[in-house]
This record gives C-alpha cells, structure tokens and sequence, in this order.
C-alpha cells in the first residue's frame, strides 16, 4: 500500500526546490545584468563620485610642399550637460546668453534623450549641448555658468584655413553621424571627423588619441580635484603632421584661371606621381565650412547651387577626353602592330563630308602618326581601330580584338580608379565587349563604334585620368599613382604612392608618341603652348557634349626629356581646345618654369581670368 503523506511531501519538496533554483536564477539573471550589460546604475554610481572628462587631441596640422601652413587648429568650445544633474534654471536667460531660440534647445534636448540619435543614452554621462562656441560665446557663458547647474564648458579645437583655396582637395570635418560611431568605437556623440578631401582620407592619422581626466566629486557635487591626484588620468596624444605635393601658389593661380568656368585642372609632377594642382572649378572659400552655426547655413547654400561647388570635377568628373585620347590609341596600334611610325592613313575614313567629298581639316592626305597627333587628325585613328578591330585573320571575332584594345587602355590607367588619396574617385568608362553585344545584339564590328577612336562615344575619363596619360607618356611608358601627401609626420608612404606602374605598352613606341606631341606644339594644333627654350609636347581636344556647346581640352607636358610637370586643363562647354584649355595651361606652365607671367603674357591673363564659360 502506497503511503499517500510520503508521498505528498516529496512533492512538495521538489516544487519548493524548483521555486528556490528559479529565484536564485532570477537574481543571477538581475545581477549580471546590473554588472555585465546595463551600465546604467554604474554610470549613477560613478557620476555621484566622479565626472570624467574626454580630453580631446589637437588634430594634425597640414602644409604644402613648400611649407606654408595651410590648414591649422584654433580653441573652441563645447556645451555640455549630464541630464541628471540638471535643476531649474532661467531657460530665457540661457539661450538669450548663447544666441538660441528655445525651440532649439527644446529640439537638442529631445535628440539627445533618443537612443535612435544618441546610441547608449544615459542621463548620468555627459552629453553635447552645442559644439563650437566661439571666443566671446564662450566668455558670456562662462560668467553665468553657475546659475545653470548640470551644464559645464569642454575645450576642443576648430579647423582655419590660411588661404581660401583648395576646398574641395583638403576637405572639411563634420559632425560624426550614428554610422561612424557603429562602425569605429573612437567616436562618440558631438566628435568630428573628416567628411571629404585629405581630413577623411586621412582621417585616422590627422585625429591622434584622446585623453581623459578623472575629477573627485563631493556629495554636493562640487569638484574636489583629481582622483588619485591624476595617476588614472591620461594625456590625449596629437594626430600626425601632413605635408603635400601641392604647391599653394600654383592651386591658387589656377583657381584663378578657372574663375567663372566649370572644369578642372591637374598638374603630376611625372617622376614622383606628387600632385602639384588640383583644381575643380567652381569651389569656394575653406572657412564657409568651419564650425558655428553658420556652417549649415552655408553647406546648405553650397549644395544647392546649381554649378555644384561641393563637386570635385577633377576625380569625379566623367566627361569625354575627346582628341587628347588619341595618343593612347596610336600607342595601342603601334604596340599591336597594327600601324608603324611611318604608315599612312588617307585623311578620310568615309566622313564628315563636304560638299560631297570627304573632308580634310586644312593638313596633307595621307599622313603619318607624327603628322595625324600634330593636326589632330580624326580619320587616321578611326582607320587605326578599324584594322585591329575588324582583322579577322589576326582575331576571330571582334570581341576578342576589343578585349585586347581595353587590356592596353586599362594597363594606361583608364576604366577603373588610379587610386589617388582622395575619397570618392571616379573610374570614368570604358566599355568591354559585352557592353556592345547587349548594345548591338552581338551584331557590331569598327565602324559601329568608330566615335571611340577620337574620345567620344562611350569613352568617359576624368581630369586627373588624362592628366596621367600625359605624365605616362612623359615618363615613356610607367606612372606613379597620383598622390597629394607628400609626407607624414614619423609614417612612411604608403608603397602603391612611391612604386612606378608600367603600362602594356613598349618603351620605343612613347618616343613616337612625345615626338608627335611635341609636332602639335611646333606647327599643329597645339602652338599656343609654344615656349621659348622649354620643349613643350601638348595634345589638344575638343570634346562633345551632349548638354551644349563643345568642351575645350588639353594634356601636356614640358620639357620633351626629362619632364618636369604634366598638365590636363578640362573646361566645361569652352569649344575648341585651344580656345579656353590650350591658354589656361600656357599661363599655368608659365608659372610653374617662371614663378610668374610676363608682359608678354599679361593681356592673355587678364582676358583669360575674366572670361566667363558657363
């Protein structure tokens, strides 16, 4: 017989054991999250006893390749706050003090308090108010800051400017947004970082390690020093120096060229890949964009212009290099064999036509590969891709002899981004077969596609592309991937920066190439860049635009052996080449050799300065 009591019991037992395991559980469970996960009751903990400070680095400084100060850090201010400290205080008198209207406190306050916003929200740990606080705010809130308790002043620094070039290239810092702080713990709510140009590529060298300082609180609250007479404290360390390859002076005659113009300017220095100018045009002054209030206003200004001065044309432009791609072509043939030297085109490849005879632009027919870079000559490197692309005794099909083309165009830097050390670099265009299949259904041969054998077509490039052709050429056949960080402070370079890149393309066949731009300067269509005792070689281009009138192009680069500088002058609808780029890079050579422009030059200047392309 079962006994029914013993029974009873033993259940009664195991439940009550369960009802123990589950409250021990329950207060492990709560224990590890007070502990481990919610930091909340540590932060109230910790704010009773201590206020932590973020000591903030000062940021790295930049210069130009001559050592002029370009970008510097003055004092600035922060207001902030930990919201459980705050008590009553004359809200009026507040934003009165600080030059706010009280829907903007209110809106602040509401962000601040949105864990959306403000990941990790907690109102025992201080928060930003308001960032850069100039000189004479901070001062008349520094005299009442004791009638507003829970708001304090933190020291940080703000960017200036030395010279009022160069926005686009050296970029600006902005408020760091939710993503930043996600993907990089460095950053917390109110930082700042680089948002475009050298700040953001650099970012991570130019912002250095911040600091922290522990202060003692008593149980009022009121600051008693350091903790631990600061042996827990510690000192933020300074982000590295920069120095550029840009020269200031250069950027800013360029800029001054460009004036009331869209387009850009590049100047490489060939040897060293250093970027001496890079100029998008239009741009604006580096101060607009430095802290206060008026920093929204104005980028807002800015980003709605029409012209696009927030726009870096020079890497991110895509426009058509027109005849200045020609050179690229002739070293595709000759390295395929498709022409020589001394092969020669008739001066018509079936159009334009004049009164019903195909025409010839004012040059001999038929004319060799020096002759057709000199005149600019369309038909000659139209006959040039026709018979690589559509000899099928050499190719199969003409996507293979097209795959071959793009091979040597990629190894010459074009199609993808070169790399330089700017954010946001375009890859420009350069279509592969497949582009054309889909195009043409697979039904497409050279005369389908000949537009591209003068830079027009599908053919997209940047500024900075084609100033690389022009320093490729004048190095006969490698290039360093253009950079505009000459120095880091204690670092080296990164090694794709001080490495050459050699192109698919033999040595022998540049010399043909420099030899026939070095004609256009001499007697075609480039003798605007004429220089007495500097042997300038120069290509000239007149792109199509599908958006109005035609745009002015030009390479160069000087001297013909043992170069020193190359140059891409782009200008946005400015007709012929050597309407509006070929004088623009006169002038900009001018002063690269000279160091100024002389008397002979001075009317050109002038004129060139206050033309307005737009």
């Amino acid at each position: 017989m079962i006994n029914r009591s013993k029974y009873q019991y033993e259940n009664r037992r195991y439940v009550f054991i369960a009802a123990v395991a589950c409250v021990i559980l329950i207060f492990v469970a709560r224990l590890i999250d007070l502990q481990l996960v919610n930091n909340e009751y540590k932060d109230w903990a910790d704010s009773n006893a201590f206020l932590k400070k973020t000591l903030y680095p000062a940021r790295g400084v930049i210069y130009d390749r001559n050592d002029k100060l370009l970008v510097y850090n003055q004092p600035a201010y922060d207001v902030m706050l930990i919201m459980k400290e705050i008590q009553p205080f004359d809200t009026v008198d507040f934003c009165n003090t600080l030059g706010i209207t009280r829907e903007f406190f209110n809106k602040r306050i509401q962000d601040i308090k949105s864990r959306d916003l403000n990941p990790g929200y907690s109102q025992y740990v201080p928060q930003v108010l308001m960032t850069q606080l100039s000189t004479s705010e901070y001062g008349m809130l520094q005299e009442k800051l004791y009638k507003f308790p829970g708001f304090y002043l933190q020291n940080r620094t703000v960017r200036e400017y030395g010279y009022p070039n160069a926005a686009l290239l050296l970029g600006n810092i902005g408020e760091v947004s939710k993503r930043d702080m996600e993907n990089d713990s460095y950053y917390a709510r109110g930082d700042y970082a680089g948002r475009e140009g050298v700040e953001r590529s650099y970012e991570k060298i130019l912002r250095g390690k911040k600091g922290k300082e522990i202060l003692l609180r008593d149980a009022r609250g009121r600051i008693k020093g350091r903790y631990e007479k600061g042996v827990r404290d510690e000192a933020p360390v300074s982000g590295k120096n920069l120095k550029l390859s840009v020269d200031i002076e250069l950027q800013a005659y360029a800029e001054k060229l460009m004036r009331n113009k869209a387009g850009g300017v590049v100047m490489i220095e060939p040897s060293t890949g250093e970027v001496l100018c890079l100029v998008s045009s239009p741009t604006y002054d580096p101060n607009l964009l430095v802290g206060g209030r008026q920093l929204g206003k104005n980028y807002v200004q800015l980003e709605s212009d029409p012209l696009k001065p927030l726009f870096n044309r020079a890497i991110k432009g895509r426009f058509p290099p027109g005849s200045t791609y020609k050179p690229a072509q002739g070293l595709v043939f000759l390295q395929e064999g498709f022409i020589t030297p001394q092969k020669l085109y008739t001066c018509a490849y079936g159009y334009p036509y004049h009164d019903g005879k195909p025409a010839c632009h004012g040059h001999a027919s038929p004319l060799s590969l020096n002759a057709a870079l000199a005149t600019s000559c369309n038909s000659y490197f139209c006959w040039g891709l026709h018979d690589m692309l559509d000899n099928r005794k050499r190719y199969p099909t003409v996507q293979e002899a097209f795959e071959v083309w793009k091979k040597h165009m990629v190894s010459m830097g074009f199609g993808y981004p070169l790399g330089i050390d700017l954010p946001g670099e375009s890859r420009g265009f350069i279509p592969n077969s497949k582009v054309y299949d889909s195009f043409y259904k697979k039904r497409w041969n050279s005369s389908t596609i000949i537009s591209i054998a003068i830079g027009q077509g599908e053919i997209d490039t940047t500024p900075l592309q084609i100033c690389n052709l022009s320093a490729t050429i004048a190095n006969r056949g490698h290039y360093i991937v253009p950079h505009v960080v000459r120095e880091i402070e204690d670092l080296p370079l990164d090694s794709i920066y001080t490495h050459p890149k050699r192109t698919s393309v033999n040595r022998e066949y540049y010399d043909v190439i420099a030899e026939g731009m070095r004609s256009a300067v001499l007697y075609g269509t480039c003798t605007g860049l004429y220089m007495p005792g500097i042997e300038v070689c120069g290509k000239t281009g007149t792109a199509q635009s599908t958006s109005g009138k035609d745009n002015s192009v030009c390479i160069a680069f000087a001297p013909c052996h043992q170069p020193k500088i190359a140059i891409a002058v782009y200008v946005e609808h400015g007709g012929f080449g050597k309407t509006n780029a070929i004088p623009i890079a006169r002038l900009m050579l001018e002063k690269f050799f000279h160091g100024d422009v002389g008397e002979s030059l001075r009317f050109l200047e002038t004129e060139i300065m206050n033309r307005v392309v737009l």
